[in-house]
Order: structure tokens, then sequence, then C-alpha cells
């Protein structure tokens, strides 16, 4: 079933026109286009008796609207986020990934019936492939640390395990009315807590909205006790319960997060996860009669009741596509949230760099690494430096991040100054630089889970389907012979992948050479680099040289359709080996990229031990092509959507690539390039 099928059978008949009487939905335009995506029309004025009206949950100013659709006897809709939302609390203007969109109650008022409890209530939720996806979201969103809201520091220091964990909301939160709660229900939940674990440790975790400043809680620092800790560091949710020995809740959405990281949360309210027995309940709602799973639970409330929203697409979108939008953009708050003092960046390059890494604070540029270094501790930063350009003597004790194109870049060369829309930053050394271990080479010997596994295959069936590369230059193919066809990739001989990362071969020269020798009756086909090509950088082979080596000269053709066309592919350490990999090809390296010596190439360069054997000497463990593909095109780089100017999945990227739709480079930079091109000889002065 379509995304948009399994909403609208989730959400009920709802009348496409909705009639809206309070400013929030004339105010909010993210809200009013994730509702037209949703198919529906806003409103002003008096609805007809095929309209209904709209609301925000159980809201102040929602009386409005129930008064107007009580007297004109029209269908009243409400909505809410749905339970993934975004990185901060609306209150702070993040948008919503996600709504609930119901026609019959609103999830968190137990006193009528919700879509979401109908669902829970009455659909089978038996089908294999909705509890796969299930299972899957559930471990996806721990490993992933995602919750609702999504500002806790993964790595904020925790309780020592074995403490009861009681759980705070915000004072005056409609979800605690509406689920039969009050004031006083919070104390009896602490006293309770305190009777059942006598002598136990008790944390009071407040919620993130009090941490922030934004709304009172519940407790204070006058219920702390020797035994009683009020815990208002913004920690991970997951961690904290991995720590817990029990869970009470009145209705946070933490309680429903128990029940996945495997606890019977004691409930003191009646929230949408209660009454289906996963929960102790001290007040059972009469009507809750079945018994479900946790992955059932999951499969209703993530997955068939919301309606998800692709805000980079702008389009609907599945439950797993949200949760690859929203660890794209808790990946950026995460590793930016303190803040970079950047090195050895070019001016040209500095926008974009500040749109991908400075959104939680503004990019320091500094070109004197002395003082980098003195800026970076003073403000307790990191320090992101260009991966070619960092300076022998950074010290040891502080953070750095090098920093270098992604390989799903751009349509068009970095060199005639056209933005990247993936940068990639490695902690521990850089994908090209075999000499030293990169974050890449970890992340390739990470096990993969089998929804990453499928996640991985279906983008690289796009990229084949579409055609993409890293350049994606236009260009054809030319005329080839039939019989063994070896596609050989020239590349910028003063590169920093052929400086440290070759053998003993290091020219293109050498490269048709080497390449003739082991395939001396094949046709070469020698693709000379597009920067060398249009002159902006070394490597070009004297036509007399070519003579006997290469059978054909493939200028200015499309990459792809030559790796299509050929059989092989032999190279020193060019990108085009790994595109080939993924498209079935034989590859000879005679180089160490990152993609040779994981038993996928044929090697003849200098590859590093530690990617065959373990510290002990014992051999590793082989990963397969589709780890070595999640590795590099999703868990390694960070991609940025030009259009909607947020961090992005890989596959926003792809989308942009393979449709036209990423942003044009701009005239100055275009006459820029072209100066660059005239007086390539004195590059030295401006690179």
């Amino acid at each position: 079933m379509s995304v948009a099928g399994a909403n609208t059978q989730a959400a009920g008949a709802i009348p496409r026109r909705l009639f809206y009487y309070n400013a929030g939905f004339l105010r909010q335009a993210d809200l009013r286009r994730m509702l037209a995506l949703a198919g529906h029309k806003l409103r002003l004025g008096l609805p007809g008796p095929e309209d209904g009206v709209v609301v925000w949950g159980r809201s102040p100013y929602a009386q409005r609207g129930d008064a107007i659709a009580a007297r004109y006897n029209v269908p009243l809709i409400r909505i809410e986020d749905a339970f993934l939302r975004s990185i901060r609390p609306g209150r702070m203007g993040d948008r919503p990934l996600g709504l609930l969109i119901d026609g019959q109650g609103v999830h968190f008022d137990s006193a009528t019936p919700s879509t979401l409890e109908a669902i829970l209530s009455k659909h089978p939720l038996d089908d294999s492939n909705l509890l796969t996806r299930s299972r899957d979201g559930i471990a996806r969103i721990r490993a992933l640390d995602l919750s609702k809201y999504n500002l806790h520091h993964i790595d904020a220091p925790l309780p020592t395990p074995g403490y009861v964990l009681v759980v705070d909301q915000t004072v005056g939160d409609a979800s605690i009315r509406h689920s039969g709660a009050n004031v006083a229900r919070f104390a009896e939940m602490l006293a309770t807590a305190q009777i059942e674990h006598p002598g136990a440790r008790i944390v009071i975790k407040s919620h993130p909205e009090t941490q922030l400043g934004l709304r009172h809680g519940h407790y204070t620092t006058a219920d702390q006790t020797d035994l009683i800790q009020l815990l208002t560091t913004p920690v991970s949710p997951w961690a904290l319960l991995e720590g817990a020995i029990a869970v009470y809740t009145v209705s946070s959405q933490l309680g429903f997060e128990a029940i996945l990281a495997g606890h019977r949360p004691r409930v003191f309210g009646q929230p949408f996860y209660a009454g289906w027995g996963l929960t102790s309940d001290a007040f059972p709602i009469d009507r809750r009669k079945r018994n479900l799973t946790k992955t059932q639970l999951f499969a209703a409330a993530m997955i068939l009741a919301p309606t998800w929203v692709d805000p980079c697409r702008n389009r609907l979108c599945s439950f797993e596509e949200a949760v690859d939008q929203l660890e794209a953009e808790a990946r950026a708050y995460r590793e930016d949230r303190f803040g970079h003092v950047a090195i050895g960046m070019r001016v040209w390059k500095r926008s974009r760099l500040q749109a991908v890494f400075g959104r939680e604070r503004s990019l320091i540029f500094q070109d004197n690494p002395a003082r980098a270094i003195a800026k970076a501790r003073a403000t307790d930063r990191s320090v992101l430096v260009w991966a070619g350009k960092e300076p022998a003597d950074l010290p040891a004790n502080l953070t750095i991040h090098r920093v270098e194109d992604g390989f799903l870049r751009s349509r068009g060369l970095g060199a005639e100054l056209v933005p990247p829309l993936s940068l990639v930053t490695d902690d521990l050394g850089i994908y090209y630089d075999p000499t030293r271990e990169s974050r890449l080479e970890r992340l390739i010997q990470t096990p993969l889970a089998p929804d990453a596994a499928r996640r991985t295959e279906k983008l690289i069936a796009t990229l084949i389907t579409a055609r993409l590369s890293k350049y994606n230059l236009p260009g054809n193919l030319p005329d080839l012979p039939e019989g063994l066809r070896v596609l050989v990739p020239g590349q910028v001989e003063d590169d920093a992948s052929i400086r440290v990362g070759a053998g003993d071969i290091r020219t293109n020269l050498g490269l048709l050479q080497a390449a003739r020798s082991a395939y001396p009756d094949a046709t070469l086909i020698y693709k000379p680099h597009p920067d060398v090509e249009a002159g902006l950088r070394p490597g070009a082979i004297p036509e007399i040289a070519l003579r006997g080596l290469a059978d054909i000269i493939a200028h200015h053709a499309d990459p792809i359709q030559l790796i299509e066309a050929c059989d092989a592919v032999v190279t020193m350490t060019s990108l085009l080996g790994f595109e080939a990999l993924l498209r079935g090809k034989r590859v000879t390296c005679l180089g160490a990229p990152f993609y040779a010596g994981w038993g996928l190439t044929q090697d003849l360069g200098p590859i590093p031990t530690r990617r065959q054997r373990a510290a002990d000497g014992h051999p590793l463990p082989r990963p397969n092509l589709l780890a070595l593909a999640h590795a590099a095109l999703i868990a390694y780089p960070r991609y940025f959507d030009p259009v909607s100017r947020k961090p992005c999945p890989p596959e926003v990227v792809v989308h942009r690539l393979a449709t036209g739709t990423d942003s044009a480079t701009g005239l100055g930079l275009r006459l820029l390039a072209k100066l660059q091109g005239r007086f390539a000889t004195y590059s030295r002065f401006w690179r």
C-alpha cells in the first residue's frame, strides 16, 4: 500500500476542505503545507455540509472550532504532533516531521476513542511485512538515539544503573488532564514508587521543555532527598531507560519508549499505550481489552497512524524516510552544537561550509593555525580542517575533524567552483590516506542491520538507474569495439589520494602501462580526469606517449556509461573503481583506495594490514559490498539539500542530482572558474 493509502486508511474519512479559527494555522506555513500534502485545503469562513473544522488537539483555542463544528454539524478534525517530532520543541520554532490527523478524537484523550486507539483495538496488526518494519524501526530509533525531541546529549553522564525512574511532565499539559490525571497524581506516583521500592534510589527525569526553561515541571529540588535525585541534564532517554529497574509515568511518551526498551511501566494516567497488556495501570480503561506486543503497538503508533512528511522533497513519506531525515538532522545537531573553528578553507567554499556545519553556531574561519587553536580552546569548539591543509603540529588533545568532499558531490567540478552537496568529516584520519586508520574504515567493518542492508541495496539500485557519479558531468559514449574492454581512469597527479595512497605507480602514464601489461589483448579505454581535461590540474599525457597503450581516448565521456560498457577497471585510487564495484565490475587497484583491501577488488598496491587482520593477527571478517556502500554513501558523509537548506539523507541528494533540482552555481563563481582555467599555471597562488 502507498504511503498516502496507509494514511487515509488510518485517518478514516476526513473532509478535503477544513476550516480553522485560530491564528496558529494562519501563521504556520509549514503546518498548512503538511495538511495540503495530506490532501486537505485550509479555509477561513464558515463550513458547508461537505466540509470539516480543524483544531490543534485540545488546546485552549480549540474550543472555537469545537463550537463551530457543533453548530454546523460537520466533522471536527484534531491535529497533533507525531511521536518523532524534531530536534527542538515547537516552542523553539522547529516544525514537526509528522502529524496525527484524527477525525475521531485525539490520542492522549482517554475520554473518547481516537483513530490510534481504533487501530490498536481493531486492526489485525498481523501482517509480516508491517511487523518486520516495526521491529526494525524499534531497533533503529534506539540505535540512533532518537526520541520525540532530540536536544539530549548522547554522551552526557548518567546516574549509576539500578535506579527507579520517575518521569516528570510539564505543568498544565493537555495530555495530563485528558488522560484523567492532575497535579496530585505526580505526588501519588512518587510516593508509590518509594513504597513499592523501599530503599531504592529514585531518579526523577525532568521534561525537555523544563530543562530549557520553557515550562515548569511538577517536581523541584525540594523533592530531592538522599535517595531521590532530580535529573535536569539533557541525557539520552534510551540510555536512561537502560539503567532503570522500574519506570513510573503519568502519560509521558517516555512510558511508550520504556515499553519499547523492554520495561513494563507503572502508569498513573491513561495514555494511548496503556490498557494493552504492556503496562501496569493504576487506572485501567475498561474499553481496552486487547493484549498486544510492543511490535504491534509501535506499528500502530509509528507506521499506521501518523502522516509523515519529507521536508526536503515536500511530499508525503514513509516512517522509514522520516527517520532518515531526523537521523540527518540529529547528526548535524550533535556534531555541531558546540561549534567549530575552521582552518584551511578556501574562500569560495566558506558559504557552503557555513550552511552545513554552522547551523548551531556559526563557523569561525581562521587561516592562522596558532590563532585557530587558541580560539578553539577559548570557545570550547572543535577544529575543522580541510584534509589536504592540515598543519603538522595540531595538538593531540584538541578535537579535530578533517573535511573533504563526499562521494556524491555535485553536478560539476569542485575545480570549477561548484559547491558540494556532500561532505565528510573524519576524527581519525581521512578516507584517502591509508597510512592511518580512518573513521570510514571502522564504519566499513561495522555489521549491518537487515534494514540498513535493504536501504543500501535500494540506494545502489537508484544510483545505477539514474546513472549517478561523483560529479555527474554530461558526456557521450564513444564507439567501442567488441571483446574485452578495460576502463583506465586517469587522475590528477598531485591529488592527495595519489600522494599518500598510491603504490609504486603514481602517474597516469605508468597506470596505462600497467593496465596494458595486465590486459595485453584487451581494448584499453583511457578516460582523462575532468579537472585535467579542463586544464585546472596536472596529469595530462602527451598524445605521442598514448600510442600503443590506449586504444581509445574517451575525452569528455560519461564515466558511468563507460563503466557500464566495460568489463573491468584498472585504477590507482580513483573513485571510479568504487562506482564500478557498485555496478558489478572487476576492479584492479594499483594503490590503496578506501574500497581496496576488503576482498572485493584485486589488490596490487600497499594494502594496510589492519584492513585484513586484527591487532592479534587473526583474519578480520570480510565486509560485503553492501557494508562498503552503506559506510561510504550513508554513514560517513553528511548531505546538504540546497533547496530546503537542511541536513538531509543521501536519498534527497540522489533525487536532486537525478532530477536536476540542485541549485546552479552562481555567475560570479562561474566567472572565477574561467579565470582559474586561464591562469592554471599559477594555481599555487590561489589553491
